[in-house]
């Protein structure tokens, strides 16, 4: 017999700052607004389980001016509903409930949920994160900014211990990020830093296969997103002549129709932002079918706070790649939310050692 609850759901708003200027080829950002969300059972109101909004600017399909008033409408809509005991009944049950274009909203509610119905300890699955404490390999990221900024990050990550570093480029001169990647293969060899590179689709097709070759000559390991998205055309021919992988990112977002973008663009890797693209159930659709397609595939987290990084963290783990995530964005913030997250030595981990901070 299948047990059955009436939950209550309410959130609370924090403005994240972040610790520098983060920049990216659509701007620079200084701080970022999160909603959590919380559920609990106003018969058993000690236990709450805690999920993430976070719509990201000018990227979220639910990045709008009236986010805070549509949040707080479904929440209230939610009150009203019965909720199985069984986290894929759940997963379901907000897919058909919650629009496809508020990502965010439903993945905040899935992770406050899976959190509930596991004790309200911020475990959302059965997984090696959380359970056996297996750290997750990670990049180390390299935000834009001038060469001497970008250095210093170089710097910094490679005396931490990372093996894979992952480059923003795009916002400064294409011949100073040459230059900075120079600076990197003259200290480093392919076998000792992997480098990936992220161009938010700062590039334009018509020059686009002519940079993707110059960056070749550094061994790098793929590039996100080298053209805008909605160019599928264009970036299928670029899949069919790269010199080097081409992943797709924000060419995810806002596709209901996957394997129609699989088959078409044909791409060598995926990124996937459960945050973007629709949530936990999305993401493991995602997952089936590039795998079927022997299309490599991590998962990234989108500049969510330590609990939305925490539920991708242990999303990830459930599939045990062996592949570097891109889940080291703990740190951003001032006044992120104090986690058990940790990142050391190019690994994220859990530490239970450390409590969680309450958000109320």
């Amino acid at each position: 017999m299948v047990n059955t609850v009436q939950l209550q759901f309410s959130y609370i708003k924090r403005t994240l700052v972040f610790r520098f200027d983060a920049g990216t080829s659509r701007g620079v950002l200084n701080t970022r607004d999160v909603y959590w969300v919380k559920t609990f059972d106003p018969k058993n109101p000690e236990i709450s389980g805690w999920g993430e909004a976070a719509p990201l600017v000018e990227l979220s399909p639910d990045f709008r001016e009236d986010f805070e008033p549509v949040l707080g409408k479904i929440l209230q809509e939610m009150n009203q509903e019965i909720w199985e005991s069984d986290p894929q009944a759940v997963l379901l049950k907000l897919k058909a409930l919650i629009p496809f274009e508020l990502p965010s909203i439903r993945f905040g509610l899935e992770t406050a949920i899976l959190d509930w119905l596991n004790g309200g300890e911020k475990r959302i699955f059965l997984n090696d994160f959380f359970d056996a404490l297996k750290p997750i390999p990670i990049n180390g990221l390299i935000w834009m900014g001038d060469r001497e900024f970008m250095l210093e990050q170089i710097d910094q990550k490679l005396s931490e211990g990372f093996i894979c570093i992952k480059m923003k480029i795009g916002a400064i001169d294409f011949g100073q990020e040459i230059a900075l990647l120079d600076y990197i293969r003259s200290r480093f060899s392919p076998e000792k830093i992997t480098l990936r590179l992220d161009a938010n689709g700062a590039f334009s097709p018509n020059d686009a296969l002519e940079k993707l070759k110059k960056l070749a000559e550094f061994h790098v390991q793929s590039i996100e997103q080298p053209i805008p998205a909605g160019n599928w055309a264009e970036m299928k021919k670029l899949c069919e002549l790269t010199p080097l992988a081409i992943a797709l990112d924000e060419e995810l977002i806002g596709i209901k129709d996957k394997e129609q973008l699989l088959e078409q663009i044909q791409p060598q890797h995926i990124i996937l932002k459960p945050t973007l693209i629709g949530g936990i159930l999305e993401t493991q659709a995602w997952i089936q079918l590039a795998q079927e397609r022997n299309i490599g595939w991590w998962m990234t987290s989108a500049l969510e706070s330590n609990i939305g990084l925490n539920a991708i963290s242990q999303l990830a783990s459930i599939y045990d790649s062996s592949i570097p995530q891109g889940l080291g964005t703990g740190k951003l913030y001032h006044n992120n939310l104090e986690s058990p997250l940790e990142v050391r030595s190019g690994f994220i981990r859990y530490n239970p050692e450390i409590v969680w901070e309450s958000p109320e």
